[in-house]
């Protein structure tokens, strides 16, 4: 095993050697990686960031766009042709049809290439001419982000805290059914696929309710490897000398295959390539969820970055270390459902839920930001008298019932540890407040040439996030 990492590293970085040579005569390629939990709106965020580049119109922030230094932005094949590609015509077309409808959910990994022709400005604008640089966006599951934080953990540590964390969300049944097990009873197919199908279906149910840490990610969205021996197995509480051939033996070897034949590929290949990062987080789901819905989200946020490699890319560091990701912004989305008086705390509480890991990210030298955004904007503000006070309120469409409707979801604090504190302590709803969540429809679109869908803050995410290279 130690012969062959070593082999996987070396040829690696004969690779990464051979790109380099090659890179002073080719285009400049920026890779942007899409990640976040489920739900918040990688898919909505991908497409409307495209059309946006592709009809600058919305974009006044976005300083290369509001200089004029894009000429032209067009999509071209993407440069990995055993990776699906990102379906960007039919989710458009369902955002801006006459009904809109929101896109399916990321359920594999894909990509898309966008071109653009950039002409320099300053000093270099009367010597050199437009020249090309090629934006690769690489989209997919946020289960399977969450994957990447078992790495860390082998089967013993995984179980155990698996189970607690069953426990604690309530699902006490779940928790019995699986400690029922007998772990040093010799291993039965048809019990092992009763066990894993049991803890599937309670991670269907978690993911339902909200919680955001429903690991193993390939349990929910299996593809290929629906059925395989790979994704058969649960946790289960250790017994005290399992035999070699006993269940909780073969569950163990199995959870390592998946690490190593699952996880680890998908790191090497897709994840530990990109140079810019695009965090995208429900905070505002977390906070309707309650003070154990935001730990949750903050404990599985800090396992996820944790795999990030932050820094700036150097010569030597893409040779013989591989890619690091130079800036990462962490978004807080649905900003479209607060008015606006209230997204500085919304941005807030983003940053700090996500201290920690953005604190190790500074310190390795990567640029970091958080910001709140929409990246399709489905509502509008307006004020409105509730018990003696103006409210600011979002009316828009409701998803369930097509009918418009006000909305105030509560006032959030203007010092976020008033939620993370209640949060860490483990208390079980708000004290203080009560905060409300609705789904909306999009909203129907009327747009003029050379504008994209609207949004919020979508053009200063652009500009963080790939500015400085155009």
């Amino acid at each position: 095993m130690v012969i062959t990492a070593i082999a996987d590293g070396i040829t690696r970085g004969v690779e990464r050697a051979a790109s380099l040579a090659s890179a002073p005569f080719s285009d400049p390629v920026i890779r942007l990686g899409v990640t976040g939990l489920s739900r918040a709106g990688k898919t909505v965020f991908i497409t409307s960031l495209v059309a946006n580049l592709m009809d600058r119109g919305r974009m006044p922030q976005f300083r290369a766009a509001a200089q004029g230094a894009i000429r032209t932005a067009y999509l071209q094949p993407q440069p990995d042709d055993t990776i699906p590609r990102f379906d960007y015509e039919d989710h458009i077309a369902r955002l801006t049809a006459p009904e809109p409808s929101w896109p399916e959910g990321t359920r594999h990994i894909s990509e898309l290439r966008l071109s653009l022709r950039v002409q320099p400005t300053g000093l270099l604008a009367g010597l050199t001419g437009p020249r090309t640089v090629h934006l690769d966006i690489v989209d997919y599951p946020g289960e399977w982000l969450l994957d990447l934080a078992l790495l860390d953990k082998d089967y013993a540590t995984w179980s155990a805290d698996t189970l607690g964390r069953i426990e604690a969300r309530g699902a006490a049944d779940r928790v019995a059914q699986l400690a029922a097990a007998d772990g040093t009873a010799d291993l039965d197919e048809v019990e092992a696929k009763a066990l894993a199908q049991t803890y599937t279906a309670y991670l269907a149910e978690a993911r339902a309710e909200g919680w955001s840490d429903c690991t193993p990610g390939r349990f929910l969205l299996p593809g290929d490897l629906a059925g395989s021996p790979v994704l058969t197995f649960a946790p289960l509480t250790k017994p005290a000398n399992p035999g070699r051939r006993s269940l909780w033996r073969e569950f163990e070897r199995r959870y390592e295959s998946y690490k190593r034949n699952v996880v680890r590929p998908f790191f090497r290949s897709h994840f530990a390539r990109i140079d810019r990062q695009v965090v995208l987080v429900d905070v505002l789901g977390a906070i309707h969820g309650g003070p154990r819905a935001v730990e949750d989200m903050r404990q599985a946020l800090a396992d996820i970055l944790g795999a990030f490699q932050p820094g700036r890319n150097s010569f030597l560091n893409r040779v013989f270390g591989g890619r690091r990701v130079e800036r990462i912004l962490f978004a807080a989305t649905k900003a479209d459902h607060l008015h606006h008086s209230q997204h500085g705390e919304l941005t807030a509480i983003a940053e700090a839920l996500l201290r920690d890991a953005r604190d190790r990210a500074d310190f390795a030298g990567a640029k970091t930001k958080a910001m709140s955004i929409a990246s399709l904007r489905t509502t509008t503000e307006t004020e409105m008298q509730h018990e003696g006070r103006t409210l600011g309120v979002v009316r828009g469409r409701l998803l369930a019932t097509g009918r418009e409707a006000a909305f105030h979801p509560g006032d959030l604090p203007g010092d976020p540890s008033h939620l993370l504190s209640p949060a860490r302590q483990g208390a079980e709803r708000w004290l203080d407040a009560d905060y409300g969540a609705m789904i909306f429809a999009p909203a129907r679109l009327t747009l003029q040439p050379g504008e994209g869908p609207p949004h919020i803050r979508l053009d200063r995410a652009a500009d963080f996030l790939i500015g400085d290279r155009l």
